[in-house]
């Protein structure tokens, strides 16, 4: 799954748990479900960083 749609899903949950009519239960598996996508998000997110550091970092090949 992309970034763009880890966020989208991301919304998807907030939505959800805005429902005042959600069962706390059912609200709990709700956040824990945002939760794990969060998670997914900081880990794309931090590949990227890496992978631009590492570029970064690379000497010029055109030298």
């Amino acid at each position: 799954m992309t970034l763009e749609e880890t966020f989208e899903k991301v919304d998807e949950v907030m939505d959800r748990l805005s429902d005042d009519d959600m069962p706390l239960e059912e609200s709990f598996n709700v956040y824990k479900e945002g939760m794990v996508l969060l998670e997914g998000c900081k880990k794309i997110i931090e590949d990227v960083e890496k992978k631009v550091e590492e570029l970064s970092a690379a000497p010029d090949e055109e030298e």
